[in-house]
C-alpha cells in the first residue's frame, strides 16, 4: 500500500512537471521543450543546406540525437505519468510527439525520412500554453464561433467560384492556342484559378486579343471574389463579438491536465474534470 502511494506520489509530480504550466516546474519544462523544438527545426532545415551538410554534417548529427533523446524520454515520461496512457497516445499532441521522435531511428533504415524531422514544428503549438495570451484567447474562441458560423456560406461560395473557374478555363482553352500554354482544358481551369486569386506565376498567358480581354475581366473579378468570404467572417465576428458582450463571458486560462484522460481547458477553479470526472 506505501509502495503504491510512493509510486503515485512521483508519477503526480512527474505529471505536474510534464503537462502543466501553471507550476514553476512544468513553465521552466515547457519553456526548455520550446527552445530544443525550435533547434531540432533549425538543424533539420540547415541539414538541408548542401555546403553546411557538407561542412557540418557530424556536429548537426550529434545534436540532432541529444535532441531525439530528449524527446524519446519525454515521450516515454508522458506516457507513464497518466492513468490512461492510450488517451495521450492516441490524441493530437501525442500522435505528433511520436511521429516527430522516430524519423532518426528510422533514418537508419528507410534513407531520407529524418527529413520528417520537420513535423516538430506543429509541436510549437504548446507555447500558447505557456505564454497564456488572455486578451487573445477571447478573440481566437470568437474567430473559431466565426468560421463556424459561415462554413455553409464560405463552401456555397467556393462551390461557385469552382463553376466559374471550370467555365471560363473551357473558354479560355477554346479562344487561345497551344502554343500560348491552353494545352487542355485542366491546365486552363489552373490558369484561371491562378488568375483569380491575382496569384499571376505568368508560365501560362493569353496571346489573343479576345482572351487578353476575357483575362482583364477574370482579373477584376478576382479582388470581388478574395473580399467576399472576408465580409462573411467579418460579419459573424462582429455578431459573435456582441453576443460575447451581452452575455459577459468569462476567458479560462487555466492549464490544468487532467492525469487520467489528459483533457486540458478546465475552469479555473476545477476540481474534477468535465471529461471523465476524476479529479484534478
Amino acid at each position: 500500500m506505501k509502495e503504491h502511494k510512493v509510486q503515485s506520489g512521483w508519477r503526480h509530480r512527474l505529471h505536474e512537471v510534464i503537462y502543466e504550466a501553471d507550476t514553476p516546474a512544468g513553465k521552466y519544462f515547457d519553456i526548455v521543450l520550446f527552445f530544443l523544438i525550435i533547434v531540432s527545426v533549425l538543424l533539420v532545415m540547415l541539414e538541408s543546406v548542401d555546403e553546411i551538410d557538407a561542412k557540418y554534417h557530424s556536429l548537426l548529427a550529434t545534436f540532432e540525437w541529444i535532441i531525439t533523446i530528449f524527446f524519446s524520454f519525454e515521450y516515454i515520461a508522458r506516457i507513464i505519468s497518466i492513468k490512461k496512457p492510450f488517451k495521450y497516445i492516441f490524441s493530437f499532441y501525442g500522435i505528433i510527439d511520436f511521429i516527430s521522435t522516430i524519423p532518426l531511428y528510422l533514418s537508419y533504415i528507410f534513407a531520407g525520412s529524418q527529413v520528417l524531422l520537420a513535423v516538430r514544428a506543429f509541436r510549437l503549438l504548446r507555447i500558447f500554453r505557456i505564454l497564456k495570451l488572455v486578451k487573445f484567447l477571447g478573440e481566437a474562441s470568437q474567430l473559431n464561433a466565426a468560421l463556424k458560423a459561415s462554413r455553409a456560406k464560405i463552401a456555397v461560395f467556393i462551390y461557385v467560384v469552382l463553376i466559374l473557374s471550370v467555365i471560363m478555363g473551357t473558354v479560355m482553352y477554346l479562344i487561345e492556342s497551344d502554343e500560348a500554354g491552353f494545352t487542355s482544358i485542366p491546365r486552363s481551369i489552373y490558369w484561371t484559378i491562378v488568375t483569380l486569386t491575382t496569384v499571376g506565376y505568368g508560365d501560362i498567358a493569353p496571346q489573343t486579343n479576345l482572351g487578353q480581354f476575357i483575362a482583364t475581366i477574370i482579373m477584376i473579378l478576382g479582388y470581388g471574389i478574395i473580399a467576399v468570404p472576408t465580409g462573411i467572417v467579418t460579419v459573424e465576428f462582429s455578431k459573435h463579438g456582441k453576443k460575447n458582450k451581452n452575455n459577459m463571458s468569462v476567458v479560462h486560462t487555466n492549464t490544468q491536465a487532467c492525469p487520467t484522460c489528459t483533457a486540458e481547458g478546465h475552469r479555473d477553479n476545477a476540481k474534477h474534470c468535465y471529461n471523465c470526472g476524476d479529479e484534478l
